[in-house]
């Protein structure tokens, strides 16, 4: 079983998003979403070997069921076109979340839409001490990964309570998502180097994660 086998499935079931099929091809789906399971099983192990701070996610928790919730999105279809997952959980600590699908694949982290307490929190990391949090967003191997912030497209008009328009940070303190996004190919996943991958992206992340995760723990 390896990555092809993954996105095999997730094209046939983007063709046949129906129950029957999948009550149909339950045995492959368990097979296929077993294998990812223990893949990241593995890279549990690998990234608690590179970070200290780690905290053990098992694949089982990790992973995300792939029916959609269709009691809020009831026109969505039945299933996900992807296997979504999220390493290192912790409670109020920003995401690594590994997303692997047909119309996109990437890795994402941080904090997308958090409740107002959380983002009141990481508003003051930011007012306290801005400079350090640009300083890991202009590192220049950081913005060659990921780019700019992932625009929520709801970011404030005006300052933030609290906060004076002309704050030296008021462009980030606007924001209401602090998260960023590696797009991925498939090429790249189902590639002998993608454990390596994911581990130079976690690596890459980790000041940015680390950075928010202070912010909204103290």
């Amino acid at each position: 079983m390896t990555f092809h086998n993954l996105y095999a499935f997730l094209r046939d079931l983007g063709q046949n998003n129906t129950k029957e099929w999948m009550d149909a091809n339950r045995k492959r789906y368990e097979e296929v979403r077993d294998f990812y399971i223990s893949w990241l099983n593995a890279m549990d192990l690998k990234l608690a070997k590179v970070d200290p701070a780690y905290t053990h996610t098992t694949g089982k928790q990790a992973i995300n069921r792939i029916n959609n919730n269709l009691m809020y999105h009831p026109n969505k279809p039945i299933y996900k076109d992807h296997f979504g997952a999220g390493l290192d959980k912790e409670t109020k600590q920003g995401d690594f979340y590994i997303h692997l699908g047909t119309s996109e694949s990437f890795i994402a982290g941080g904090f997308y839409k958090p409740k107002s307490s959380i983002l009141k929190s990481i508003r003051q990391g930011i007012d306290y001490n801005g400079n350090e949090f640009k300083k890991i967003l202009n590192k220049k191997s950081f913005k060659n990964l990921f780019g700019e912030l992932i625009d929520d497209g709801d970011s404030l008009k005006i300052s933030p309570k609290g906060y004076s328009q002309d704050h030296k940070h008021i462009d980030l303190l606007r924001r209401k998502t602090f998260a960023v996004q590696a797009n991925l190919t498939q090429k790249e996943i189902v590639g002998d180097d993608f454990d390596d991958l994911v581990i130079k992206i976690y690596k890459e992340m980790l000041p940015f994660r680390t950075y928010l995760n202070k912010a909204v723990s103290v």
